[in-house]
């Protein structure tokens, strides 16, 4: 028998790559680093509440859903009889049970999905939301001919005032949709 010869052990290649990675260069390290600071949020940025957008897109959305439930309401005669008979302190008591339903709705629906938001941007989209309301709901009215404005002040008020209530509603719930 013949004795094998021992071949020289292999060197790798340099074409294969290596299993192990290299360090990243302290160069490639700060580039990174950089890179966060540039992209994180700055403090009056993190500090700052989330807000409630109530633009124009919203603000038509109100007027439709105000619309959609004042037409229907508006054109009853039994509203305005309701306008005619009620006293006054029944009207005032229905404007405030609209304004606090507006405002629960409203309340719930953006504390559920804006955890922190400020007051004031709910009570200004309470309110708009009712004035929109108010005067979709006038405007309804006077063309109809059935909120005297002119004539009798307190009936048009008392008319108008009703039929808000479900119109604000609607508005709220028009307002709220994406």
């Amino acid at each position: 028998m013949k004795p094998k010869k021992k071949s020289p052990p292999k060197k790798p290649s340099a074409s294969k790559p290596s299993n192990k990675k290299s360090p990243p260069s302290k160069s490639t390290i700060l580039k990174k680093q950089i890179q966060k600071q540039q992209e994180a949020p700055t403090f009056s940025k993190l500090m700052e509440p989330a807000k409630t957008k109530f633009g124009l897109r919203n603000i038509l959305q109100a007027i439709v859903g105000a619309t959609i439930l004042a037409i229907p309401i508006g054109f009853t005669e039994e509203t305005w009889r309701l306008g005619e008979t009620l006293p006054m302190w029944n009207i005032i008591i229905i404007f405030f049970i609209s304004l606090l339903f507006v405002t629960l709705f409203a309340y719930r629906h953006f504390k559920k999905n804006i955890p922190n938001f400020y007051w004031y941007d709910l009570l200004k989209r309470v309110f708009i939301i009712y004035i929109a309301s108010f005067f979709i709901v006038a405007l309804i009215l006077l063309t109809i001919q059935k909120a005297p404005w002119t004539s009798d002040f307190i009936l048009a008020l008392k008319r108008t005032v009703i039929v808000t209530f479900p119109s604000s509603l609607g508005a709220t719930l028009a307002g709220s949709l994406k």
